[in-house]
C-alpha cells in the first residue's frame, strides 16, 4: 500500500511540475507578446515623427529662399515663413495663404500634400510674385 501512495505522490508531484511549466511557458510568452506591442507602438510613433516635415522659407524684396523645395512623397509639411524684408509679404501654396506678415515676424503654414506634383508658391501682395516672389515646391 505504501508503494501505490507513494507512486500516486510521485505522479502527482510531476503533474504539478508539469502544470508550473505550463504556467511558466504562458508568462513568458505574454511578457514577450506585451513587449512586441510596446515596440510596434515605438516604432509607430517613430514613423508619424519621421513623416512630419518642416519648410523653412525667408522672404523679403523680393525673393523666396526655401530650406528645401522638395519633398520624397505626399505628407504633411510645415511652412515656416520669416519676413527678412522691409515691407509686409505672405506667403501663398496649394491654396492657403498666411496672413500679411510684417517686417521680422514669422507665420506657419501647415499643407498637408496628398498627391506627387509641382505646387507653385508666391506672395500675394500685388506685383511682388511678378518681381520675383515665386517658386514651385515639388512633392516626389
Amino acid at each position: 500500500m505504501s508503494d501505490l501512495r507513494a507512486g500516486r505522490i510521485g505522479l502527482l508531484s510531476r503533474t504539478i511540475a508539469m502544470r508550473h511549466r505550463g504556467i511558466r511557458a504562458m508568462l513568458a510568452l505574454a511578457a514577450v507578446t506585451i513587449t512586441a506591442l510596446a515596440l510596434v507602438q515605438v516604432a509607430s510613433a517613430r514613423v508619424d515623427r519621421q513623416t512630419a516635415t518642416t519648410v523653412q522659407v525667408k522672404g523679403g524684396e523680393f525673393f523666396f529662399r526655401l530650406s528645401t523645395k522638395s519633398i520624397a512623397k505626399p505628407t504633411k509639411v510645415t511652412f515656416v515663413f520669416m519676413n527678412i524684408g522691409s515691407v509686409p509679404h505672405d506667403f501663398r501654396i496649394n491654396g492657403k495663404t498666411t496672413p500679411l506678415i510684417n517686417p521680422g515676424k514669422t507665420a506657419k503654414l501647415v499643407i498637408t500634400f496628398t498627391k506627387k506634383g509641382k505646387f507653385p508658391y508666391l506672395c500675394t501682395v500685388p506685383g511682388h510674385a511678378q518681381a520675383g516672389m515665386k517658386g514651385v515646391f515639388t512633392v516626389a
